[in-house]
């Protein structure tokens, strides 16, 4: 028989949004993800900026750890920043581990290669005659970076939504790092749409991790359509 959609609707709002479940993981995602991609950016923008306006020897060193950091494996990062918070680590003495303190560090490990990497390739793919036309203008060097950021500000915008994009799906490091932790009365402390995902379907609780992949391909497909839109739009403005 054809499923009905009226008689899935109880499944969608009963008892997990009642105890306020769903709304404290899809808050802690949020919260986890966005700080870190804000931090990330804070350090990734100007990072590209320098290198996109200076030569330094061993630039090309950072390119090429920059480009394999876009590729690093999240449970290595997990690990890493697991010893970095842990009791042994260098930063033991805070108390870190398990909270969303140590989530946050994974994802800006994580987010910070690709905002770098695409907002560099953005500065770069800026057409040599508009730092021509700057500079025949009389302006000066700052003037013409200004020029070049203003011209690759959509590329940029794009990196930092991209960086969002690989925080808010990640799961190995933040379930290394974080502990899928719930208090006793079922509110998220360190669980994420991912984690959670993965834990109510090896649960059999189906109908809850259907409502929160929902979420989550909400979110994702979101950050694409604003990602897809800022391209078109600087396509129309060149």
């Amino acid at each position: 028989m054809p499923l009905d959609p009226v008689a899935l609707l109880p499944l969608f709002i009963e008892s997990p949004f009642q105890q306020g479940y769903v709304r404290s993981i899809i808050y802690v995602s949020l919260y986890v993800s966005c700080t870190a991609v804000a931090l990330s950016t804070l350090v990734s923008i100007p990072v590209a900026l320098v290198m996109g306006f200076t030569d330094f020897p061993g630039k090309q060193f950072v390119k090429s750890i920059i480009n394999t950091g876009m590729g690093f494996p999240s449970v290595v990062v997990g690990l890493v920043v697991l010893f970095t918070v842990s009791n042994q680590g260098p930063l033991g003495p805070l108390d870190l581990i398990f909270t969303k303190e140590a989530m946050i560090m994974s994802q800006f490990v994580l987010a910070t290669p690709p905002i770098t990497a695409i907002s560099l390739a953005a500065l770069t793919g800026v057409d040599d005659n508009v730092r021509d036309a700057a500079r025949a203008l009389g302006g000066t060097r700052l003037d013409t970076a200004l020029v070049v950021i203003k011209e690759a500000r959509y590329g940029i915008a794009t990196a930092v939504l991209a960086g969002f994009g690989r925080a808010i799906s990640e799961v190995g490091s933040v379930l290394i790092v974080g502990g899928n932790i719930t208090s006793a009365d079922g509110i998220s402390q360190t669980r994420t749409l991912t984690t959670a995902i993965q834990l109510e379907a090896r649960q059999g609780q189906y109908d809850t991790a259907l409502v929160l992949g929902a979420v989550l391909v909400t979110l994702v497909l979101l950050v694409n359509g604003i990602v897809v839109r800022l391209g078109d739009t600087e396509a129309v403005n060149r």
